[in-house]
């Protein structure tokens, strides 16, 4: 490819940082904690699950909601509310997520930089707008942006409002990242192409089938890999 002037329009969390990830550590800690005389871990994980994703549809993400689920979890389970002891607890598994700490994958800062020499980059992502705004500030990576977008969720009209926004030539606008649910398929159905990069921590609930006889996506395995494409 290595054709100059393209839109590269990038996903935040697990793209350009690690993100769930840090939601797993969290969840197994909360596993390890949760013992219950009937259900296993893997019981327990899918409970939570539905729950997770119930709270996605009414409140979003982010890690205040993502709390609440817990805590939701810890009721059906337990058959009560959480007690204040139990919501401490909770919170002090979660501290690395309320802290907002930011770690980015291998290679970020350095291809963000030398694609901004040849092509227009913007950043869509998803999630509680102070939170994601305070990600990308620890990130140190808004610079690279010539806009950022922080939408509560990305589906096909929130594709096509960015290329309305901003006249993009769907032809040559690729979105960038690893939800298949959120960042390939939507773009895709907007009319725009798409690079599907991979992340072994990929939330479950954003999950989907990609077609494999689709030329509109390109997948590469790392970040640093999209030099050699763009």
């Amino acid at each position: 490819m290595r054709r100059g002037g393209q839109v590269l329009i990038f996903d935040a969390d697990d793209t350009l940082w690690e993100n769930n990830v840090l939601f797993e550590r969290v969840i197994d800690d909360f596993l390890d904690w949760m013992e219950h005389p009937t259900l296993d871990r893997a019981e327990i994980r899918l409970i939570l699950d539905d729950i997770e994703a119930a709270n996605a549809v009414a409140h979003g993400y982010g890690s205040k909601i993502f709390l609440r689920s817990l805590a939701e979890c810890l009721s059906r389970l337990r058959e009560r509310p959480a007690t204040a002891a139990e919501s401490r607890r909770i919170e002090e598994l979660a501290v690395a997520l309320l802290d907002h700490r930011v770690e980015l994958i291998p290679g970020v800062a350095e291809t963000l930089s030398e694609l901004g020499e040849r092509h227009e980059l913007l950043l869509l992502t998803k999630g509680d707008g102070d939170e994601q705004q305070r990600k990308i500030d620890a990130s140190a990576l808004a610079h690279h942006f010539r806009s950022v977008h922080i939408v509560a969720e990305k589906n096909v009209d929130v594709y096509q409002r960015l290329a309305e926004e901003h006249r993009l030539a769907l032809e040559t606008t690729w979105m960038i990242g690893n939800s298949p649910k959120s960042d390939i398929l939507p773009a895709r159905m907007a009319g725009m192409n798409a690079v599907f990069i991979p992340n072994d921590s990929t939330w479950v609930l954003e999950q989907a089938e990609l077609d494999p006889a689709d030329n509109g996506v390109l997948r590469v395995r790392r970040f640093p890999e999209l030099l050699d494409h763009f």
